[in-house]
């Protein structure tokens, strides 16, 4: 394997450590916000939130993302990007595209759902 594959799989675990320790300050904080905020199932909360350091460190060390951007559809995105709104209301918008997604069956359906 090459040193740039070598440097994006280090950078890979880095963002998926960093992923994780992020989700379980999320559901300590605020476990509501935070499972709708993610798009966890309770089921995949919890296991989540349990996790110890070494498992985190295990699940971390895998070679793919275990993150995924909030919007599968690229019109949802080019629509938030394009947004001509007030910032608050730019983000208010962005929320609802999301949600709706998730109610129409975007990828947030498929997951662990």
């Amino acid at each position: 394997m090459s040193m740039v594959a070598d440097s994006l799989i280090d950078e890979i675990q880095d963002l998926n450590l960093s992923y994780l320790l992020l989700v379980q300050r999320l559901l300590r904080k605020d476990r509501a916000t935070a499972i709708f905020r993610l798009k966890l199932s309770d089921e995949m909360a919890n296991l989540l939130a349990g996790l110890s350091g070494k498992q985190l460190m295990q699940l971390a060390r895998t070679n793919q993302l275990i993150c995924r951007p909030g919007f599968e559809d690229a019109g949802q995105l080019t629509r938030v990007l394009n947004n001509s709104r007030e910032p608050g209301l730019a983000r208010l918008h962005a929320s609802l595209l999301m949600v709706s997604a998730d109610q129409s069956g975007g990828w947030a359906g498929n997951a662990e759902r």
